[in-house]
């Protein structure tokens, strides 16, 4: 952990000042950036590269296949963001890569082999038709996280702060005598490291931003730690309910439209707070708040209880998003 947080930190230190004497221009043209100045996007960099070098430090962990496999992920996500900050990739270019990504990860060995079933026992994945069944449950739940926490990714420290929750819920998950994965806790324990450091940067005002590699980044390695962790997925999507809800409710919404589901906007919840008047200090704070409380509730449930939590914070969430609507709706008309 304090490899990744040292090495996050003079990273991450570097590139702002880097930034700050080249006096470099964003030149991306979105409607969802709302940053007016120049601000670094390249955070990710740091993120990626701290993680990766605090995991190969690790005298405790043994370097796989499948953590092989998800180390070279985080290279080529690292890359696929990066390009994607400088020239703004095409949607299905995107996904075309991210797909290629999972692909690659499953058959290095990060594999779906079973879910746990609320009522009792497991639905298997192994053999025949549901090896395809857990292929394609895999590329769907990780894509969806590795874009559900890009797209939070609008409001300085939003996407970090949420992350490392998950992160410090899955660590916890995973040394637990039922779970016993102490590798998984490792790499929990590394990654916190470097969303440590990264958070103390990124927050209001942000000095710097995650951009696409950071937060795909953020995504790809939750929705992998959930496989890892015992094929914890309930718990895992539980405590990232608020984006993943929020990332539900925007595809609904550009769909309802005529849109693209990936077409940049502002229809995510922390825009619409902010047009709201809400501060990014007190919209943080609304999804760490939130993300905290169901976090504890998830660590605290059997898969049945995850279940029902899960339904009552889904129809919380909706009670939300539909008030902002008519509230935004009403403002509009005066």
């Amino acid at each position: 952990m304090m490899i990744s947080f040292s090495v996050a930190a003079i990273v991450l230190a570097g590139l702002i000042i880097f930034d700050a004497k080249i006096k470099r221009k964003d030149t991306r043209k979105s409607k969802r950036h709302i940053h007016k100045k120049g601000i670094s996007r390249f955070g990710g960099v740091a993120l990626i590269t701290s993680f990766v070098v605090g995991i190969l430090f690790d005298s405790n962990l043994v370097i796989s296949a499948p953590l092989l496999g998800v180390l070279f992920g985080c290279g080529m996500i690292l890359i696929l963001g990066v390009v994607d900050d400088c020239m703004q990739m095409s949607w299905k270019s995107q996904l075309f890569f991210q797909v290629m990504i999972v692909m690659f990860v499953y058959i290095m060995g990060v594999r779906l082999e079973y879910i746990t079933n609320p009522f009792g026992g497991v639905f298997l994945f192994s053999g025949g038709i549901w090896y395809t069944v857990g292929l394609s449950i895999s590329i769907c739940w990780v894509i969806f996280l590795m874009n559900a926490m890009n797209w939070i990714d609008g409001v300085d420290g939003v996407v970090g702060g949420v992350t490392l929750v998950g992160v410090i819920s899955i660590f916890i998950l995973s040394i637990r005598p039922e779970v016993n994965q102490p590798p998984v806790g490792i790499v929990a324990a590394v990654l916190a490291g470097s969303l440590l450091a990264f958070i103390f940067m990124n927050f209001y005002p942000a000095k710097i931003l995650a951009g696409s590699s950071g937060s795909i980044f953020m995504g790809y390695i939750l929705a992998i730690m959930a496989i890892f962790a015992g094929a914890k997925i309930a718990t895992t999507l539980l405590v990232l309910a608020v984006p993943v809800i929020d990332a539900l409710w925007v595809i609904f919404e550009r769909w309802r439209a005529g849109d693209s589901i990936f077409s940049p906007d502002k229809k995510h919840l922390h825009y619409r707070l902010m047009e709201l008047g809400w501060s990014s200090s007190k919209i943080c704070l609304f999804y760490y708040g939130i993300t905290i409380v169901v976090a504890f509730i998830a660590l605290n449930t059997n898969a049945l209880g995850k279940m029902f939590c899960l339904g009552l914070i889904t129809i919380f969430m909706l009670l939300v998003l539909f008030s902002i609507r008519r509230r935004l709706i009403f403002l509009q008309k005066k």
